[in-house]
């Protein structure tokens, strides 16, 4: 007869942590970074924290708010520009959302997943009030200012998804090549637009892009409408 084995009791156990939105957002940032986005789940999520997933829901209402409350943990990161004196904060301004898209680069699936979301955490709040802040200060009419934080961090966030989609696709660099040689072989009577500006249509890296983007939408909220 084998030997009778102690009943464990359940009073050994170390006490589980108490579950709260920040502590299930903490292990979803820890599995987005480790493991990427599509690893985010409430079943993963669930398993790490040791409770059901049903547990969650009280926390995180779907997958959406836990995408945006992803956002805002790494907004947290964004460092916050200053405005130098004698300076209208034109340069700091297109430095914070060239910073802001760049953050995204590394998380393409979650910069596609907050493209149709309407973030609100505190991170991403601060953001909005440093944009219009700078947007006012260079004497931005309200609305512009207002709506035009709008499609800024559209745009940064549009521009991260498909920059960083690009980078994971295989097939990327096979697309830019046939693009080159279609435009490169595009004859004038077909594609007269295109043949006068050959030249320029690939031209210039992406930073260089990028910034020129933000520099136009900037600087064309100065019209009131």
């Amino acid at each position: 007869m084998s030997p009778r084995r102690d009943p464990v009791s359940r009073r050994d156990r170390p006490a589980k942590a108490p579950l709260s939105r920040a502590g299930v957002v903490a292990v979803a940032v820890r599995i987005m970074r480790d493991e990427g986005l599509e690893q985010v789940t409430m079943r993963r999520l669930a398993a790490e924290l040791d409770t059901g997933p049903a547990s969650l829901y009280v926390y995180i209402r779907n997958t959406a708010e836990l995408h945006g409350a992803l956002l805002d943990e790494l907004l947290a990161e964004l460092e916050r520009p200053g405005t130098a004196k004698g300076s209208d904060g034109r340069e700091q301004l297109i430095d914070l959302l060239c910073s802001c898209t760049e953050l995204l680069f590394a998380y393409p699936s979650l910069a596609r997943s907050v493209l149709v979301l309407r973030p609100s955490g505190p991170h991403y709040l601060r953001l909005i009030d440093t944009i219009v802040g700078l947007l006012l200060a260079r004497g931005v009419p309200a609305r512009q200012a207002a709506w035009g934080v709008d499609i800024l961090l559209q745009q940064a966030i549009a521009m991260a998804a498909e920059q960083g989609s690009r980078s994971e696709a295989s097939e990327a660099a096979g697309e830019e090549r046939d693009l080159a040689l279609a435009v490169a072989e595009a004859r004038s009577e077909t594609y007269p637009s295109i043949t006068r500006v050959r030249d320029e249509i690939l031209s210039g890296g992406y930073e260089e892009r990028m910034r020129w983007t933000f520099a136009t939408i900037v600087d064309g909220l100065h019209t009131d409408r």
